[in-house]
């Protein structure tokens, strides 16, 4: 077969590569794009403070970054990669922002409610908490996911947001216009047999934010989510073996893989007033999937 007669899921986009978990940025190639660097502020989330979960990498970096462009300090909190994180931090204050760098395992409650603790410690309030950090393992069968991957997929994934929100939420209350952002996945919508408890803790969340939506509506805060489809981050080539790395994302309606700065533009979106009557919603920046979600 010709190369011209293959599938776009057949095409390389990437060289071949492999990290170990939970993957750093800096040594991804081709590195993830994050900064959009044609995309100018106009002060949309103005004197605001954001948390973001996952913040050191990915997604979570670009929007760490498009947060501060439009005048937000930023929070980020990670599980162990000092490198990327330093290098968000750096990021964040060449736009004139300040960030907090948070270091620990949020599947833990106790280490949730330090997080809000050294949020309210340092800037006095929190106005949007964007619950983003993730973790995924490629299993070929459910006979092949034990106890112990099961529970450490959903604390990572579904129990950290239950916790911050938890904890955040008698600071959110006292801000007008606070949001909660979740991070889903457009495999929450169709499924992925490889991934299946990563697809049920991103089918959760989904639930989850549609049911926190309806009594903090009450309260004048919003809860919206984004589900991304197949994107450029640190998850992949740790997660994937080198030969799906080099494909991954051709074979949806776009042929390629999104990068992170194309799904931070939804976040900034849902944490400003541009979006203020919406709240229980999903985003989904996924490439052209139609999941009918």
């Amino acid at each position: 077969m010709s190369n011209a007669s293959k599938s776009a899921g057949e095409s390389p986009q990437r060289p071949p590569q492999i990290q170990e978990p939970p993957g750093e940025e800096a040594k991804m190639r081709p590195r993830p794009r994050f900064q959009r660097r044609e995309y100018r502020g106009s002060g949309k989330l103005e004197g605001r403070v954001a948390l973001i979960t996952g913040g050191d990498s990915g997604i979570g970096r670009a929007t760490a970054v498009l947060f501060a462009r439009e005048g937000a300090d930023v929070a980020i909190a990670y599980l162990s990669e000092d490198s990327d994180a330093s290098a968000t931090a750096e990021m964040v204050e060449k736009e004139g922002r300040s960030c907090l760098k948070i270091r620990g395992d949020l599947g833990k409650e106790s280490f949730c409610r330090q997080v809000i603790e050294r949020v309210i410690e340092r800037y006095g309030r929190l106005d949007v908490l964007i619950n983003n950090a993730a973790e995924q393992h490629v299993k070929e069968s459910i006979e092949d996911i034990d106890e112990d991957q099961l529970e450490r997929t959903f604390r990572t994934n579904m129990f950290s947001m239950f916790f911050l929100c938890r904890a955040a939420l008698p600071h959110l209350r006292a801000q007008r216009g606070a949001t909660i952002i979740n991070t889903t996945s457009v495999t929450a919508y169709r499924g992925s047999g490889h991934l299946l408890d990563y697809s049920a803790s991103k089918g959760a969340i989904v639930a989850f934010t549609r049911s926190l939506s309806q009594p903090l509506a009450r309260v004048g805060i919003r809860v919206n989510a984004v589900a991304p489809g197949p994107i450029w981050t640190p998850l992949i080539p740790s997660t994937f073996p080198p030969e799906k790395v080099a494909t991954f994302g051709s074979d949806v309606p776009l042929g390629r893989a999104g990068e992170p700065e194309e799904v931070a533009t939804c976040f900034v979106f849902l944490a400003s007033e541009d979006a203020s009557y919406m709240t229980g919603q999903v985003l989904h920046p996924n490439g052209g999937e139609i999941i009918n979600g």
